[in-house]
C-alpha cells in the first residue's frame, strides 16, 4: 500500500522521551500488542475517538517509506487494513509532531491530513 503518511497518537510524555532519545519508542500502552498502532488520513479520527476519547496527545504523521520492513499492514475492524509499525521509528521518519487538543465538545481538533 503506498501513502504519503500514516498517523500515531503519543503522549506528551512520550513524545518527550522520543526527542532526548533520537527514536520513537512508544511507552508500555502503545505496545501493548508488540508493535505501533497507526492510522490513515481515513482512519486516525475514529481511532481518536475510540482509544483517546477525552484524551489530549501529540499527533505525529510519518513518512511510510522511512519505515521499511517495520511497517506492516496487517487487518483490524472489521477487516480493514491498519498501519503497524514493528519496532522503533527513527526520528527520520516523522514529517511533523502537533499537540492534539480538544475542543469545546470534547471532540479532538485535527489539523489538515495530508
Amino acid at each position: 500500500m503506498s501513502l504519503s503518511a500514516i498517523y500515531h497518537i503519543a503522549t506528551f510524555e512520550d513524545w518527550d522521551d522520543a526527542i532526548v532519545a533520537g527514536i520513537y519508542q512508544g511507552g508500555a500502552a502503545a505496545r501493548a500488542d508488540g508493535y505501533l498502532h497507526f492510522s490513515t488520513a481515513e482512519q486516525i479520527v475514529e481511532s481518536a475517538s475510540k482509544h483517546w476519547h477525552g484524551r489530549e496527545g501529540m499527533l505525529l504523521v510519518i513518512e511510510p517509506d522511512k519505515l521499511g520492513a517495520r511497517l506492516k499492514w496487517e487487518p483490524s475492524r472489521g477487516g480493514a487494513l491498519f498501519p503497524h509499525v514493528y519496532g522503533d521509528v527513527p526520528l527520520g521518519a516523522v514529517r511533523r509532531a502537533t499537540p492534539l487538543r480538544l475542543g469545546p465538545d470534547g471532540r479532538h481538533v485535527f489539523p489538515e491530513l495530508r
